[in-house]
């Protein structure tokens, strides 16, 4: 006996990974894509801003005064490491595994708090030793706006995905939750690929200069 189209829809769509199990997830997910791609706009902007400005150094520090490679590199490697492990949740989400989508949410949670405390402390250094402020020179300005714009949407990102992992111990993986956690997924991805275009044009730039 032929199926009717609306069972072979629900058959369809219950094939397909929990975040895209309803309607409204499905939505929900493009309309984030859409504001990645505003957000794309916003930093592209920052990016082309920098740009612009890096050589304008007002008699003060220049980018290759003031990068150190060392740092660098380990704010580099735990963001990107923060991606893989971002990634593994993913895959802990579409295995309805609720311990280990929480594991590795929180790994990537620390790892993103490593990364914070060394941007801070690259600011503080910078600041407090180079005498290199926001107000030094119009490299600097664009400097911290772009670096501080991109730390600022971790902490976000942070504090979003420390509020869903209380969410999901308490409710567990749910079509809503798990939503949520691939939407955030994405967001932690898209932070992890701007920054390597700043690594690329703001820290091996300056230091080539």
């Amino acid at each position: 006996m032929a199926q009717s189209p609306l069972r072979l829809h629900e058959k369809s769509r219950s094939s397909l990974p929990i975040e895209y199990s309803t309607p409204e997830n499905d939505l929900r997910i493009v309309g984030f894509w859409i504001f990645l791609a505003a957000e794309l706009v916003l930093f592209g902007t920052l990016f082309a801003t920098y740009l612009v400005l890096q050589s304008h150094t007002a008699g003060g520090p220049a980018p290759k005064d003031l990068f150190e490679v060392g740092p660098v590199m380990i704010e580099t490697i735990v963001l990107l490491v923060s991606s893989f492990t971002c990634g593994l949740s993913t895959i802990e989400l579409r295995r309805h595994n609720k311990k280990g989508l929480i594991f590795w949410l929180i790994v990537t949670v620390l790892l993103g708090l490593v990364f914070i405390g060394f941007e801070v402390n690259e600011f503080y250094t910078y600041a407090a030793h180079e005498g290199a402020t926001l107000s030094s020179s119009a490299f600097l300005s664009g400097f911290f706006v772009l670096l501080g714009t991109h730390g600022c949407h971790v902490s976000l990102g942070i504090i979003w995905i420390t509020g869903l992992i209380i969410q999901i111990a308490k409710r567990g993986v749910t079509p809503v939750t798990a939503r949520k956690a691939f939407i955030v997924g994405l967001y932690w991805h898209f932070l992890d690929v701007v920054w390597i275009f700043i690594y690329t044009a703001v820290y091996l730039t300056g230091w080539v200069m």
